[in-house]
């Protein structure tokens, strides 16, 4: 490893560069070639590329891969917002035939509260400006992994969402192929222990619903602990595709 280092913006050439990712750690194996770990600085996404497969990004065109990103964010908005509208205006024939007095209770178009607790303050704020755009209210708190079981609960009493959503970083451990057994996985044991713990505060999944899990969760056993969604179907690493 001569000219890579930690911290270097880095894209990959063998995916037509489409990714911006930062260099978090270098793995040197001797009498065999370095594995470079990667962090996506836009996308959740961490990944490992041989050096030889790496560019390193110049300042000058950090820019190029914001706007890009930042069009691919703009063109999903756009597209759930004109959803939503149009979702609203199909309620409009059906509240007309609702009596006055009964209509203004009817929360029609208005989304539920989300409380959001990441293991990744970067993705965390990320998704804390998307969140603004859809006009979503929206807590965030940067909790590690581990932590996130012990914190939950009295998170849930503070701020009393709708809506939940528990990530952050996980994935299989490097050897290991047995998905069945939850100590072969990074952070999933502690995602379900967090889904448990919000369930004994709130048993009814129509009342809060929850999001949990991240890049090759245990993705079953984060449902069965009480999560209405999971991630990830097939242990995948999860990355945008518009």
């Amino acid at each position: 490893m001569n000219y890579l280092r930690i911290g270097d913006l880095v894209a990959r050439k063998s995916y037509d560069y489409d990714i911006l990712f930062k260099i978090v750690d270098i793995v040197e194996r001797p009498g065999r070639p370095s594995t470079v770990v990667l962090k996506g600085v836009d996308l959740r996404i961490v990944a490992d590329a041989p050096e030889e497969d790496l560019q390193k990004i110049p300042l000058n065109k950090l820019d190029e891969f914001h706007h890009s990103y930042s069009k691919k964010i703009d063109k999903l908005v756009k597209r759930i917002l004109k959803e939503r509208n149009q979702k609203y205006e199909g309620y409009g024939g059906l509240t007309r035939t609702i009596p006055e007095h009964i209509r203004g209770g009817i929360p029609f178009g208005k989304p539920g509260k989300v409380l959001h607790l990441d293991g990744d303050g970067e993705y965390l704020d990320v998704c804390l400006k998307t969140y603004k755009q859809l006009e979503i209210e929206a807590v965030g708190k940067q909790i590690s992994e581990s932590d996130q079981p012990r914190v939950i609960s009295d998170l849930l009493r503070e701020h009393a969402p709708d809506i939940l959503v528990i990530t952050g970083h996980d994935a299989l451990l490097r050897g290991y192929k047995d998905f069945t057994n939850i100590q072969n996985y990074r952070s999933s044991k502690y995602f379900i222990e967090a889904v448990k713990e919000a369930r004994r505060y709130e048993p009814n999944m129509d009342d809060l619903v929850i999001f949990a899990g991240a890049c090759q969760s245990h993705y079953e056993a984060i449902l069965s602990a009480g999560a209405n969604f999971a991630s990830s179907p097939h242990r995948i690493l999860m990355e945008w595709r518009m």
